[in-house]
């Protein structure tokens, strides 16, 4: 593909981003774009966040896959509103998609808009949907050096997730090396390790989603 044919699809998608964003200004409501690898535990810690939410924050999800309903399946289980995006096959989310899938919400009964990418630590990375703030996750099993292999993602995020840390003492993860290279990225940038069969800092995942729930800034469109 051409770079000024990629650079006129971000336009586009930028622009869209940026009236996915006000849309949900306008309603009172702000989004959270969550990206990882496929299998790092993005559902498993929504599942596990809701229900520290519930009293505190209206929560609606959009679950981005390229193929099945199985993960918005999972969610609907949690008595919050929540739509399936099927890629067929594609990469990524798009504005353009979500802004279709909020069409499916109450966005004036909503606080919060949860969007779980489809798994990929590359295509996500370039493209804004409208959020006020993004997520980077990595579960242990994957490696300390995903920073360091995907720096556009990890320098652009507002929270950074090590997810399964029970995993830590059967697995060789260097923790200070994978800190190391995320402090390189972005010095200072916020950190919270989670273990979900274990209960590990979900607390402060669900207390970090509600500050930007109540008004955290939003990123410029």
């Amino acid at each position: 593909m051409e770079v000024p044919v990629v650079q006129r699809v971000l336009k586009v998608n930028d622009e869209l981003a940026g009236q996915v964003r006000e849309r949900l200004r306008a309603a009172g409501a702000v989004a959270v774009n969550i990206i990882s690898a496929p299998g790092s535990g993005k559902t498993t810690l929504i599942e596990t966040v809701l229900p520290l939410l519930r009293d505190r924050v209206r929560v609606g999800v959009i679950e981005g896959d390229p193929e099945t309903s199985l993960d918005a399946e999972r969610i609907s289980q949690h008595d919050v509103p929540v739509v399936q995006i099927e890629t067929a096959g594609g990469c990524h989310l798009e504005a353009n998609l979500v802004n279709r899938a909020l069409d499916s919400f109450s966005l004036e009964e909503l606080d919060l808009v949860l969007i779980e990418n489809v798994g990929n630590l590359v295509c996500p990375a370039a493209f804004d949907l409208g959020e006020s703030a993004r997520v980077a996750i990595v579960s242990v099993p994957e490696g300390h050096d995903k920073p360091a292999k995907y720096p556009r993602l990890f320098k652009d995020v507002d929270l950074v997730i090590l997810n399964k840390t029970d995993l830590l003492p059967y697995i060789p993860f260097d923790r200070d090396l994978f800190k190391t290279y995320l402090d390189k990225l972005q010095p200072g940038g916020s950190l919270i390790e989670t273990a979900c069969p274990q209960g590990q800092g979900v607390q402060a995942w669900a207390d970090w989603l509600a500050s930007v729930a109540e008004g955290a800034p939003a990123r410029k469109a």
